[in-house]
Order: structure tokens, then C-alpha cells, then sequence
């Protein structure tokens, strides 16, 4: 038996008039495992400015109030950390998962010295809503999550907690996650598409609960459900609907949309992001480029300019906008509900046909493009229209900052399909 388990030495937490002690604070051993937390005393307390919470150690050189040194109390918490580990040993060897009262006399067996045993003052059990927030807040700070990942995992915790607000990890076998499953289509009306990716947030957070000790239970590892889907359907226009679009003749009463055309074309010579094209700034224009650090991914991406993208830029050059930016970029909402309208007038058109499923029910859509669009269609126009031009993938994905294959693949499907009508270059046209 291999028992999972996670061994902190962190400092208790403790208030007085109700503000949070930080001197002379108890030296906690915290032990997580089989989904229950154990807080072991270590007999040591320090000021909280002498504590170094990356490293769980006393800092180099402090002492506390009894004079004992950072490395006699650190000499101390190896040990302990040595006990601890050779307790669980004893029960793997014996394959017996212990009950807090077992890991704590086993462990005081394992103590040198009994009058500095250690006792469990506290034992808590753990749910999977119990631990959520630290999953949220360690691995959000870990991985540097943009507020949409915030809003993503957000959304499984209000999904969990409208499925059970008591759910157990033990009760996470196959039977429980289909039936999770059946409520998310049944209940929160979701496509296929959307319950894969929910199953997947998920199997992310039972790992990381694995990792910690919490979870015990490893069922949702092999839990596959067979759910129908299609790919996302990729929205984007075709050179002669963006010449359409670039040529069309705004009426004299919707200037306001002037401004979105010019800010979406210049995506669809560029390839940027809307985040990228908002935080566009003059020191990032150069003479044959812009040089930008993505806001999504923070990748370095220098991308050479066109005759089409440089146009624009001199429109503006003169035009002074707030923080220096390059361009007049209004919110990802207006501009969204602006580009519907303006696609609408210039004639875009084109019923697409979306396919998704819920259940095993196929439902077909179809939509005038111009409803669709959205300033994400400007990064795929570009990436579509380039690849069409026999521009190579890699160059490409070096301009759009694309790390592999398999997110450019359905690009490249689409440009194979429209590849008789390539044009040499954007700018020998």
C-alpha cells in the first residue's frame, strides 16, 4: 500500500481582538492524508517575521523568545518530519490506512524523547468543496490563471455545489461521476462539449487533491465518458469577404463604426488578440514591426508589418489616445455587438451551419455569419488567410505565438480547403 500524504510545518493561526497574533506563534505540523487533515504541535513557537514560509524553516540566524536557535528548531522539525514519514511506512508495510489516533500514537512510539510527544490536537475530514478555495488560490498563483481560468473553475465549484454540496471523495466512483454527468446536461442544460470540458476541470482539481493527500480515491482517472461531439466551428472571413468589409461604405449616421472596422482589420493583418491589440502601445510600433508581450500567454512575439496593418497605423499616428495606446479600442463587448452590425451592413451574410449535441440529441443551427462574428475572428482571419497564401505553419505560428500543431490543425484544414484560391503574398495583390 502506498499512502498518499502532504507534510506542512506551518504557524497556528491565532487571533486576539480579533486581529491575527504574530508574535511568539506556535509551530504546527499539519499531515494530510486519506482526504482528513492531523495538526501535530512541534513544542517550538517563533515571531512570524522570523519564519519563512517557502521553505517551512526558521529563517538563518533568528532565535525566539527562549534563545533557541533557527538551527536547533530546524534540526528539530527534520526530525519530526523523519518520524512522521517512518510511521506511515510501518502501516504501508502492514497495508493498513491509520486512523488519526493510530498516526498518533504510532508516531509518539516513534518520538525519542516522551515528555516533547506530540498530540493531535485537531482531525478533519476533507470535501471536495472543503478544499476548492486552496485549489483555486495555490494553483491560480502557480500558474499565473487569467481571469477567465478564474471564471472557468468558478463555474465547477457552483456546478459541484448545485450537484452536492456535501459530496465526498470516497463517493467519486464511476456510478457517481455519470450520474454528475447526467446533471449536467439534464440540469444546467450544457452541450457535450461543455460536460467533457467540466470532466476534465475536474480530473485537473482531483489530481492536484491527490497530490495534497486529500483524495484517496483515484476512480475519476479512468472515467471516459463516451459523450458525441464535433469541433468547434471556426468563424472567420475569406479574403473577398474581408475586402468586402474593408471597402464597404459606412453611412454617414454610423461613423462610431469606423473606428471597430479599422481596429478589427488591423487583427486580421496581424493576427493579435483583442487583449493584445487593446494594450497595443507606441513604444511597441517599431519601423518594419510591432513587438509585443502577449497579455494571454506573455509569450515575446515580433510581427512584421503589412502594407494593410501599416495603413492603419499612420490613420492614427497623430491621434493622441489615453496611455499612450495605438489605436481606439473600445470594450470586448461593444466592440463585439459593433462588428454583428457592421457585418450585418456590409453584407456578410453566409449561413453557417453549427452542429453540437446534448445527450445523444444532434441539434443543427444555422446562423447569417455576420450574427457570429467577433473580434476573435480577426486573429483567425489572419492565421485562415495566411496559411490560404502558402505562407509556411511555422512562420505563422512564430507571428501568432501558436506552440504546436495541434491548435494550428484546424487552421490548416480550412486553408487546404480554400488553398485553389490562394494569392502569392498579402501584399502583391
Amino acid at each position: 500500500m502506498n499512502i498518499k500524504r502532504n507534510i506542512i510545518f506551518t504557524l497556528e493561526k491565532r487571533r486576539k481582538a480579533g486581529v491575527i497574533v504574530a508574535e511568539n506563534v506556535p509551530i504546527r505540523m499539519r499531515v494530510i492524508y486519506n482526504c482528513k487533515r492531523v495538526e501535530f504541535t512541534t513544542g517550538y513557537r517563533i515571531d512570524a517575521v522570523k519564519w519563512d514560509a517557502a521553505k517551512q524553516r526558521v529563517k538563518f540566524g533568528c532565535t525566539n523568545k527562549l534563545k533557541q536557535s533557527a538551527s536547533e528548531i530546524n534540526t528539530d522539525l527534520l526530525r519530526y518530519y523523519t518520524e512522521i514519514q517512518n510511521t506511515f511506512k510501518e502501516f504501508e508495510v502492514r497495508n493498513t490506512m491509520p486512523t488519526p489516533e493510530q498516526l498518533k500514537e504510532s508516531f509518539n512510539r516513534q518520538h525519542e524523547d516522551p515528555e516533547v510527544a506530540v498530540e493531535v490536537p485537531e482531525s478533519v475530514s476533507f470535501k471536495p468543496l472543503d478544499v476548492f478555495p486552496e485549489f483555486i488560490k495555490e494553483c491560480g498563483m502557480q500558474n499565473g490563471w487569467s481571469d477567465a481560468t478564474y471564471e472557468k473553475f468558478a463555474a465547477v465549484k457552483s456546478h459541484l455545489t448545485k450537484f452536492d454540496p456535501d459530496l465526498s471523495f470516497e463517493s467519486l466512483d464511476e456510478s457517481r461521476l455519470t450520474q454528475y454527468v447526467q446533471f449536467l446536461e439534464e440540469r444546467e442544460g450544457l452541450r457535450n462539449t461543455s460536460i467533457l470540458k467540466q470532466i476534465a476541470y475536474l480530473k485537473w482539481f482531483l489530481r492536484w487533491c491527490g497530490k495534497k493527500g486529500y483524495c484517496m480515491n483515484n476512480a475519476y482517472e479512468d472515467f471516459n465518458p463516451k459523450l458525441k461531439s464535433t469541433p468547434k466551428k471556426v468563424i472567420f472571413l475569406t479574403w473577398e469577404e474581408l475586402s468586402k468589409l474593408r471597402e464597404y461604405s459606412i453611412p454617414a449616421t454610423k461613423q462610431y463604426l469606423e473606428r471597430v472596422r479599422d481596429v478589427f482589420l488591423f487583427q486580421c493583418f496581424t493576427g493579435l488578440r483583442y487583449s493584445d491589440v487593446f494594450n497595443l502601445r507606441r513604444s511597441d510600433v517599431k519601423d518594419t514591426h510591432i513587438e509585443v508581450t502577449t497579455v494571454k500567454t506573455a509569450d515575446s512575439l515580433v510581427i512584421e508589418l503589412n502594407n494593410y496593418s501599416r495603413a492603419i497605423l499612420d490613420k492614427y499616428k497623430h491621434v493622441a489616445f489615453e496611455g499612450d495606446k495605438v489605436l481606439p479600442v473600445v470594450s470586448n463587448q461593444k466592440m463585439n455587438d459593433y462588428l454583428k452590425e457592421l457585418s450585418k451592413l456590409a453584407g456578410i451574410d453566409e449561413p453557417v451551419r453549427e452542429t453540437y449535441y446534448k445527450g445523444n440529441e444532434r441539434i443543427d443551427l444555422v446562423t447569417p455569419k455576420c450574427e457570429l462574428m467577433s473580434t476573435h475572428a480577426g486573429r483567425r482571419t489572419f492565421i485562415c488567410n495566411a496559411l490560404s497564401l502558402g505562407i509556411p505553419a511555422q512562420v505563422v505560428m512564430k507571428w501568432t505565438g501558436h506552440s504546436d500543431y495541434k491548435a494550428m490543425k484546424p487552421y490548416i484544414d480550412i486553408a487546404d480547403d480554400i488553398k485553389a484560391n490562394a494569392m502569392d503574398k498579402f501584399n502583391t495583390l
